[in-house]
């Protein structure tokens, strides 16, 4: 069992248009509506491969009551935290560009909240073999969430895997997760290069003790255990919808890391997970077939570790 930890899910609204103008009115071809939320978007990759998952987090008010109807069926087991505060809201608008994301911030917590979901964690971390945690933490959250959580999970002796920003990426990292996975923005390095990138998954590595994997987009990844490092590209471009290609690869590494595959492996095979996402109309969804092609011709390569 894998454990998807979203501290901070949301209804997921997509719309789709031509182009992208700012200032104008856009006429909307089609609209989705899903759960979303970046760890539930892990989640509901994970089922789709077919692994056994298991949800936790926040939901509340009718928009939680909608997401938590929407998941029945999905193949993700819901153990979310009911909370009385509202489930947020996102959209997300697409054109054949790129797609442009607006986050509302969350419902916020109480201590009671925060202590319910707690006990719940510890709880289902008894029987799962990984927690992937991911995403924004909703207000009233502890400032350190993601330390916390690391640290409960250690306890526990499972693997952890956390794609996180800002401070709570910081507070992981503290704590010595498995795997570190940021993008590059996450990791405060948007416009940076390869070479920039592999030495900051290096430097973060030897600091950590945790392998850090920084994906790039279409620049593919770079990671490092502190010990050796890799590169990835994608096998080719693929066009859609990127929203939820980092997701993808976090469930890929997740799940390469349930079934203790070696870490280059994990890695390929995430790759082509995120590719297979950007074809697929809306997040936590890949295209299988797609997935299947650019698994058998994704590779890593070993390069140097920084000094």
């Amino acid at each position: 069992m894998i454990l998807a930890v979203c501290l901070n899910p949301a209804v997921d609204v997509t719309y789709v248009v031509d182009a992208v103008r700012p200032g104008a009115s856009h006429q909307v071809s089609t609209v989705h509506r899903r759960p979303g939320g970046k760890g539930v978007n892990v989640a509901r990759v994970l089922a789709q491969l077919g692994e056994p998952v298991t949800l936790c987090g926040f939901a509340g008010g009718a928009p939680g009551r909608w997401l938590r109807a929407a998941l029945a069926g999905s193949g993700v087991i819901d153990r979310l935290t009911e909370i009385e505060a509202g489930t947020r809201q996102t959209i997300t608008v697409v054109d054949d560009a790129d797609a442009t994301v607006f986050n509302e911030p969350g419902p916020p917590l109480t201590t009671d909240d925060w202590t319910r979901f707690t006990e719940t964690f510890d709880e289902l971390a008894k029987t799962c073999e990984v927690a992937v945690m991911s995403g924004s933490v909703p207000p009233g959250a502890p400032g350190d969430a993601y330390g916390l959580l690391v640290r409960r999970a250690k306890h526990h002796k499972i693997t952890t895997v956390v794609d996180a920003s800002g401070s709570q990426m910081l507070a992981a990292a503290e704590a010595g997760p498995t795997v570190l996975a940021p993008n590059r923005a996450e990791a405060g390095l948007p416009d940076a290069g390869p070479a920039s990138l592999f030495a900051a998954a290096s430097t973060l590595a030897g600091r950590t003790g945790s392998a850090v994997v920084i994906s790039a987009g279409r620049d593919g990844l770079v990671a490092s255990d502190g010990r050796h490092g890799w590169t990835a590209t994608p096998p080719r471009q693929v066009s859609g919808n990127p929203t939820g290609a980092g997701d993808a690869l976090t469930a890929g590494i997740a799940r390469g890391l349930a079934h203790r595959s070696p870490l280059p492996d994990v890695l390929a095979d995430a790759m082509a997970l995120a590719g297979a996402a950007v074809a697929a109309p809306v997040a936590g969804q890949i295209d299988e077939p797609l997935y299947r092609e650019l698994a058998a011709s994704s590779s890593v390569q070993e390069v140097a570790p920084c000094p």
